[in-house]
This record gives C-alpha cells, structure tokens and sequence, in this order.
C-alpha cells in the first residue's frame, strides 16, 4: 500500500534471485484443502523446491482484495529462486499442478528485480542484472510491483482507515491490469501485488490520490516496524484472472526456450 519508510536494515542479508508469483482463486469443492496448505505455510517448500531462497504462502482479504474480512478461496505464493531454471521448473512442476488443478482461476508470473527498498525478515531482494527498466517511466513493457509492511500494533487501527480508499484507487487505476491484497497474518503483516502495462502507469498511481495521503500517513505516524516496496520487470506471465487472460513472455525467457 505505501513505500517504506526505511532503509535496509543494515543486518539484513541480500537475496540474489528471480520472483515467482502464484494467484489462486480455488473452487469451492477445494477450499478445505486449500485452507490447510495455508495453514501448513512453507513447510516442506525448501526441501522439495532446487533453488528456492525465500517463500512465503499468503492469505487474502475478500474478493482477493485488501479487506479486514479474509477470503475463503483466495491464496498467493510468493517465492524467490536462485534463477529462472529454478523458477521455470517450480512452474511447470507437479507440486504447482496441484494447485491450480484446484482452483477457479489462477496466474502465475516470473519476476526480475529492478529495484527495491527495504526489508522482508531482515531480507532485502537484489536484481540479477538481466533486464532493465527506465526510471523515467517510459518503459512499454509490463512491470509489477510489489509492497509488503508489518504494521505495529498500536497503528493497527490507523493504518486500516486508509487501506480502503488506496485499494478502491487502485483498481480503478489507468493501466492496472491485475491487483491483490495478501495477508502473512491478520491484520498486521500485510502485501499488496499489482500488474501494470508500463512503469508511467505504475508511477501515476503511486505518486497521486489515496495511496499517496495513505505514504504521508505513514510517514507521519510510523505505520510499519519493517517494510518493502519492489519494482520489478514482467518475464513471463500467464493465466486466467478476473475473466482476463494473461500470456506473455519478455525476450529473455524466450532466448532461454521457456516458452509456457
């Protein structure tokens, strides 16, 4: 919802990788199962999955929005590999098939960091150096970002009158193709994970309007213990999400033969 208010925890260590990201809207025959692989979180991910640095298994508000009320069939996985032959192969493995053979709709998409500031468990992400953005917002092809806070208790109150407004601006957005709300746990370590056409729309959105009183606000008060904003270029992205079909792949996965 906002950037964060900090720097990189000096102790924090730098995780060099690539970002997968999987939404899912599960059918309801299959909320049961869903339910208990949430609550089983990573359990078993860093064994099974060659390459994986951090992962995390995400709730999500209703509608897959930022609500105080959860969501019964929304989930997210957010994970980072060592390089895109881990991520492609985690994406085409049975473990994943698993889940969306389970779900309504889904979408899946492979991340490159371009930029980010602050931390996640004391974890800041670094780019790879394969692809590039231009700051300056021109950028034509898709960008995705990506912001994380863990809200201290005694703002817990404060900061949810502004996440209303913010989430309603951004799917309203001009250029927003994709937004969820994800929730670590209720209420106080909450993520939001949004699809842009270009980086001008990205820009336009984050510095007017809901979101940015709710950065003031923030600032203001010291909303967040730890916080993370990443901006990252789209590699590759495919799926079905709000009746919209995704299916993209940037010219670096295509060199590389990992074609969905």
């Amino acid at each position: 919802m906002s950037k964060p208010l900090q720097h990189a925890n000096p102790a924090s260590r730098a995780l060099n990788g690539v970002v997968v990201v999987v939404l899912f809207d599960f059918l309801p025959q299959h909320r049961s199962w869903a339910w208990l692989k949430l609550m089983q979180g990573t359990r078993g991910f860093y064994n099974t999955l060659p390459g994986l640095l951090f992962a995390k298994v995400m709730g999500s508000g209703e509608g897959g929005g930022f609500s105080l009320r959860p969501s019964s069939s929304h989930q997210g996985l957010i994970f980072l590999f060592d390089g895109l032959h881990s991520a492609h192969r985690y994406l085409n493995s049975p473990q994943l098939a698993i889940y969306r053979e389970k779900a309504r709709e889904w979408w899946q998409g492979i991340l490159g960091v371009n930029s980010c500031r602050g931390s996640w468990d004391q974890q800041s992400w670094q780019s790879q150096g394969l692809w590039s953005e231009d700051a300056h917002g021109t950028n034509s092809q898709h960008v995705a970002s990506l912001t994380r806070g863990s809200v201290r208790a005694s703002k817990a109150m404060s900061f949810w009158r502004y996440a209303p407004g913010a989430q309603q601006d951004l799917n309203e957005a001009p250029g927003c193709e994709l937004s969820m709300g994800l929730g670590e746990a209720p209420l106080l370590r909450q993520c939001t994970f949004s699809v842009w056409k270009d980086t001008k729309s990205l820009l336009n959105y984050a510095h007017q309007g809901a979101h940015q009183k709710a950065i003031a606000a923030a600032q203001q008060h010291g909303f967040f213990t730890e916080s993370m904003f990443v901006r990252m270029q789209v590699l590759h992205m495919r799926g079905l999400w709000g009746a919209q079909t995704f299916e993209t792949n940037a010219p670096v996965l295509q060199a590389l033969e990992f074609a969905a």
